[in-house]
């Protein structure tokens, strides 16, 4: 007995030994990085009445070091899942779902890239990038409690430099194909292509990030507004919070630098907004960006088969650290890679991908340029770098320039080769290694309408008639969407109604719930309506309550709650191109839920769709795919439906016929969603629901008279 209490106790103590080591090892072999050079940086952050920082400084990076001290103050949580992400720790915060992006980042090479060219980068962006990492790290030194990873600071310039390799091409759907590969089940569909089965959710690469599913574009001309003004409306549909969530802010150097708009977690200048000169706002397009070769392995499976010689598969053994509660694991996985590009290996084979923009860091300096960018030239000359590997940019300018660039790291292509589906990975007849120059790039500038607009549509639909594009004048290798969305429809057909678009004319129009009867929603609609009851007596009143609904969402008539739940179930198909679901399916259960929440199926919109954060609950307008988007949401305990995703950071801006600029804003939430405490946690709430704006404070003199504080960080 006494030998048996021994090895219980012995046993026990190696089991605690085997905890604590699983508690603790994670940071003791994390990845350690050369802080940034030394550097005094000299910041002024002033903060206005709603917390939005305007950060000042001598020079460019001086800004960037206050830009990221005052996005730590107000979410600094989201700002260490960044970095955490770069170093492929994020498996250790987030547990499996952080995994999956670790293993992405060594899948395609994120941080293998930024060490290689990071030291290639022009030197200014070098500083801007280092400059960045510096005020992370003098907030994580001043606020040690906060942190919620040991070890992962101090970052530096290469960890924010990955972040964008790792994140940009997601933006264009890449998350979907390596999801369907991953799981062995169908690729998703492209711009042209046939209708596949979908992927299984579950096994899609989580990313940190939702892909986007909508964003609204506005531009206005001189000759088509009443006043001779230059407008843009910048209304992207982004999460409301996490790692893609927008960051309002205004930035501005002594060396010339002077810009307002947003940015995102992790990145040291805005992405969209507009300077004294210029400005543009960016939508999510998706043309076919991504090619899939299947290879041909030889028996053991190292080597691939490629223009008849054998290469070695390169290949690497990838530790994921997986978080299980307290402890941490490592998960051993392969990651793979041939000449086309990084490979996953299944049940059915091995394949390579090849996609845009892979292998580079030419985005940050892009990005950073157009925001200095004086003229119209000069922006050009900056998206001509074609770092940005997809995104629609909508511009307008002090000198009544608009246009509209359907921007793409378009993959070269051969003639002969159907590029919508697998190809044979054993040759080189089908591959052709770089990018389409960028003078090939569509675009539509200053069109005969005077108007532009995009809302995730083909590009072929922008201007109305008579100012669209040719699809023939552009290579079906170059695989552009053909589809559209019941925004792009809609907003086109507002536009067009308008001979002279006023400031209140196109604010009505953003603002917009109705549906197009030209839309892919009229006909979902309409299938719905052609449902065979078979004697459902809830069937009949739902069809019935959908017969006096008045195509809207704007709060106030009968049907609306029904006919948004049943739009958010057709956007789960129409947009990721999958099949129709059951309609009949679809409307027994919208008319379910109702019912079983509410106790009725018509209750208010309002009731029903609500904004909610921390003890802030408003009614909202809108819906899926109108205009005043309210894209995704979560359903609460109590039924209602909790936005999540949509209509987020919007921006008015305007140019008078003298030239000068004046914008106004508004976000769902405010400036520190992550701080409760804070006055600005959900401050502009009220104004959001309501369709009002605040004033942007691009000026000094116009911030001077609305600043909360001004510091020195």
């Amino acid at each position: 007995m006494r030998g048996l209490r021994r090895a219980a106790v012995g046993l026990g103590v190696l089991l605690l030994g085997l905890g604590l080591a699983l508690a603790v090892w994670e940071p003791l072999v994390a990845i350690r990085v050369t802080p940034p050079p030394a550097h005094h940086y000299d910041s002024v952050i002033a903060r206005d009445r709603f917390g939005v920082p305007h950060i000042f400084g001598k020079t460019d990076p001086d800004v960037a070091y206050g830009v990221a001290y005052a996005h730590a103050e107000d979410d600094f949580a989201t700002l260490q899942e960044a970095v955490a992400m770069a170093r492929g720790r994020l498996g250790a915060l987030q547990g499996a779902d952080g995994a999956k992006v670790d293993y992405t980042l060594r899948l395609l090479g994120a941080r293998e890239t930024a060490q290689r060219d990071y030291a290639k980068q022009p030197a200014d962006v070098r500083a801007l990038l280092d400059a960045y990492a510096s005020g992370l790290n003098a907030y994580a030194r001043r606020h040690p409690g906060e942190i919620r990873l040991a070890r992962l600071f101090p970052a530096n310039g290469e960890d924010i430099a990955t972040g964008f390799v790792l994140r940009t091409p997601f933006f264009f759907g890449l998350d979907q194909t390596l999801g369907a590969l991953s799981g062995d089940t169908a690729l998703p569909r492209e711009s042209a292509g046939s209708v596949p089965d979908s992927p299984d959710p579950a096994a899609l690469p989580a990313t940190g990030e939702a892909m986007p599913n909508g964003s609204n574009a506005f531009v206005v001309g001189p000759k088509r507004s009443a006043d001779g003004f230059t407008r843009v409306i910048a209304n992207s549909h982004q999460p409301w919070s996490g790692p893609v969530a927008w960051y309002e802010l205004s930035v501005q150097s002594g060396s010339g630098w002077h810009f307002s708009g947003a940015t995102f977690p992790g990145v040291p200048f805005p992405v969209l907004g507009h300077n004294e000169h210029l400005g543009w706002t960016n939508t999510v397009n998706r043309p076919d960006l991504t090619d899939v070769y299947k290879l041909t392995l030889d028996a053991d499976r190292t080597h691939y088969r490629f223009d008849g010689a054998w290469r070695p598969l390169q290949a690497q053994r990838v530790w994921l650290k997986v978080r299980f509660g307290p402890f941490v694991l490592p998960i051993p996985k392969m990651a793979y890679r041939a000449v086309q590009g990084p490979v996953i290996v299944n049940k059915s084979g091995a394949y390579a991908i090849r996609y845009a923009g892979a292998d580079q860091l030419r985005m940050i300096e892009e990005y950073y340029r157009l925001t200095r960018a004086r003229d119209f030239a000069e922006w050009q000359k900056a998206l001509a770098i074609q770092g940005v590997p997809a995104t629609n940019f909508l511009y307008g300018d002090a000198h009544g320039n608009i246009a509209y660039f359907y921007n793409a790291s378009f993959p070269n292509r051969k003639p002969g080769f159907d590029y919508r589906h697998v190809l044979p990975g054993d040759t080189s007849r089908d591959f052709a290694p770089g990018t389409v120059p960028f003078a090939q790039v569509p675009r539509n500038v200053n069109p005969a309408s005077g108007f532009l607009v995009n809302a995730n549509n083909t590009p072929f639909q922008a201007a109305g008639a008579g100012s669209e594009l040719n699809p023939a004048a552009y290579s079906p290798l170059l695989g552009i969407e053909t589809d559209t969305t019941n925004r792009g429809t809609r907003a086109v057909e507002l536009m067009g109604a308008h001979p002279s678009i006023s400031a209140e004319d196109l604010r009505r129009i953003k603002y917009d719930t109705g549906i197009s009867r030209l839309s892919w929603a009229a006909r979902w609609y309409g299938d719905i309506a052609r449902v065979d009851p078979h004697g459902d007596a809830q069937l009949v009143q739902a069809q019935a309550l959908l017969q006096r609904w008045n195509w809207d969402f704007d709060g106030h008539h009968s049907g609306q709650a029904l006919a948004a739940i049943l739009l958010r179930t057709g956007q789960k198909w129409h947009y990721p191109r999958r099949p129709e679901l059951d309609p009949r399916d679809a409307l027994a259960k919208a008319a379910g839920y109702l019912q079983r929440h509410f106790g009725t199926l018509d209750p208010p919109l309002g009731t029903v769709l609500r904004l909610r954060h921390g003890a802030v609950d408003l009614p909202l307008d809108g819906g899926p795919d109108v205009l005043r988007a309210a894209s995704t949401w979560d359903e609460a305990d109590d039924g209602r439906l909790v936005v999540k995703h949509g209509d987020s950071f919007i921006m008015f801006m305007t140019w008078d016929k003298a030239g000068r600029v004046s914008s106004d804003s508004v976000q769902p939430y405010g400036a520190a969603t992550t701080r409760p405490q804070s006055p600005h946690y959900a401050d502009q709430a009220l104004l959001f629901v309501a369709h009002k704006t605040k004033p942007v404070l691009f000026w000094r003199e116009d911030l001077r008279k609305k600043i909360e504080r001004v510091y020195r960080p």
